[in-house]
């Protein structure tokens, strides 16, 4: 078994949720990446042009700062878990991805989503950071009983 870190961002708790099920039935260690000023459902709303979350996703070299990182350094594994925004991670995701050090590990995305699929994510994300090693991301709805095969799939 490979040495496994959850971190994950959740605007709403359904993130936190699935995060949560994920590390406890499979004893990963997990991490909360938590902004630094706490999202409130007005900076959520998407539909408002105005709104914190929509002008933070329209400016793609925006990084939303973090309350605090963690060291990975121990870790194989990273999987990162976030809701899907505009149909792709949100910007809190590579703030995160560029305050720890990922090269060399294998980096599983996870999301959760209504309606939106991971595909997308994960190929932002590999061509933002092409030197580092995301494989097949998933979308989880809840039921997290396929987790440790795939994320312990190498």
């Amino acid at each position: 078994m490979t040495n496994v870190l959850v971190a994950y961002f959740s605007a709403s708790g359904v993130t936190k949720g699935v995060a949560e099920k994920i590390a406890d039935e499979n004893g990963y260690d997990i991490f909360e990446i938590v902004p630094q000023e706490i999202y409130t459902p007005a900076d959520l709303d998407w539909t408002d042009k105005n709104s914190r979350s929509t002008k933070e996703m329209n400016d793609k070299a925006f990084r939303p700062p973090i309350a605090k990182t963690c060291d990975v350094s121990t870790y194989d594994t990273v999987a990162i878990g976030f809701p899907v925004w505009w149909y792709t991670a949100p910007t809190i995701i590579n703030t995160f991805i560029e305050s720890v050090n990922l090269t060399g590990k294998s980096i599983k995305l996870f999301c959760t989503s209504g309606g939106s699929g991971i595909d997308k994510c994960v190929s932002d994300l590999q061509g933002t950071y092409p030197e580092l090693n995301f494989t097949k991301g998933m979308r989880f709805m809840g039921d997290v009983s396929k987790a440790r095969e795939w994320i312990e799939d190498e």
